[in-house]
């Protein structure tokens, strides 16, 4: 079984379009040579797209192999197939690496358990954050942030805590404002399409 994707490379310094190409090369099974262009949203930097079809779960593959590289803003993503949902991976070198599921449309789909984790890290640090309020009941109440914190992994540090700010990173809305400039640079970009051996 073989699924669709799209890698855009939206900005990668020269010296590193052949390893990407290298890498990616050897993650789908088939040689690559990307439709290198220059990124006029960052003078200096190459952008370009690549279709592929290969085995589920070569986006993830991807995206580990280019985010070692920490100079490169790309997306990934990757049509569903049976078992597997639609996902969406977007990296840029302040940022790190963003994942979604995504729908048959293209929405970000959040899980039950990911948006309960987001109220109560919100509630907790608003409550902790207003002198004289009421502390109120439930698991948010009983337990200081800095345990939430811990239980919900490291946060990204521009990230204040509200229920909007921990929505917005369930989103990916700091990705996306950071690679929108870069998006639309690419318009009308060549694409070529690759479909793996394996």
């Amino acid at each position: 079984m073989s699924v669709r994707g799209v890698l855009q490379v939206h900005s990668a310094p020269p010296a590193l379009c052949p390893h990407i190409e290298w890498a990616v090369a050897g993650i789908v099974g088939v040689p690559v040579r990307l439709p290198w262009v220059d990124q006029p949203a960052s003078p200096g930097t190459l952008r370009a797209e690549l279709g592929w079809h290969a085995r589920p779960g070569t986006s993830a593959t991807i995206t580990s192999a280019l985010a070692a590289w920490h100079r490169l803003r790309f997306e990934v993503t990757e049509e569903a197939s049976p078992g597997c949902d639609a996902v969406r991976y977007s990296c840029t070198p302040s940022l790190g690496t963003f994942s979604a599921v995504t729908s048959a449309s293209g929405d970000i789909l959040v899980p039950e358990g990911r948006l309960r984790a987001a109220m109560m890290l919100a509630a907790a640090v608003s409550a902790q954050s207003e002198p004289g309020r009421s502390q109120g009941t439930g698991p948010a109440a009983s337990q200081p942030v800095d345990s939430l914190r811990d239980l919900l992994g490291p946060r990204h540090p521009a990230l204040g805590g509200s229920l909007e700010a921990e929505l917005a990173l369930l989103l990916g809305q700091p990705w996306d404002d950071e690679l929108e400039p870069f998006r639309h640079a690419a318009e009308g970009a060549p694409v070529r399409w690759l479909h793996a051996t394996g």
